[in-house]
């Protein structure tokens, strides 16, 4: 009898660059402006990502765009958004009576806090050239500055799993 063995190190294996970007920019803003930049056209999916965490659940919006020569995928996904409580006030004062909406800031990526965005690129081959890509994107308005992160430094991974 034959015996099979299944190697786990293969779906270890990470095939995406992801490029953080900041900047001030709505996402369908950015996502035209990327459009304009990079020979892809991103436009707005309706399976955004959902998290959820203690406080509840969240979506981030992400625009896609699939190049069926070249097999890359391209993911905008926007890393910052908010989750809204609403709470009654427990204390009998003036403002017992009173909702209060209590937001709570959300991260995909919670150790990068600080970016806006990410441009993740999919099952790409080597012979992609993402310090182009950074400085095609370093070109764009109100773009203060990208860079690609190393898929060392992130801790969430799973989040990136769609």
């Amino acid at each position: 009898m034959a015996i099979h063995k299944l190697d786990l190190g293969e779906f270890d294996e990470i095939d995406y660059y992801l490029i953080a970007i900041h900047t001030s920019l709505e996402d369908y803003r950015l996502a035209y402006f990327i459009n304009q930049k990079l020979p892809i056209n991103l436009s707005k999916s309706k399976n955004e990502i959902q998290i959820n965490i203690k406080e509840g659940e969240t979506n981030f919006s992400r625009f896609i765009y699939n190049d069926a020569e070249k097999e890359i995928s391209w993911n905008l996904i926007q890393n910052k958004n908010e989750v809204i409580q609403y709470k009654k006030g427990s204390t009998q004062n003036l403002f017992s009576n009173v909702t209060m909406e209590v937001a709570t800031k959300v991260f995909l990526l919670p150790e990068f806090k600080k970016v806006d965005y990410f441009l993740k690129i999919e099952n790409n081959e080597d012979t992609m050239n993402v310090s182009k890509i950074q400085i095609l994107l370093n070109t764009i308005d109100n773009v203060s500055t990208v860079y690609t992160v190393s898929t060392n430094q992130i801790k969430s991974k799973n989040n990136l799993i769609f």
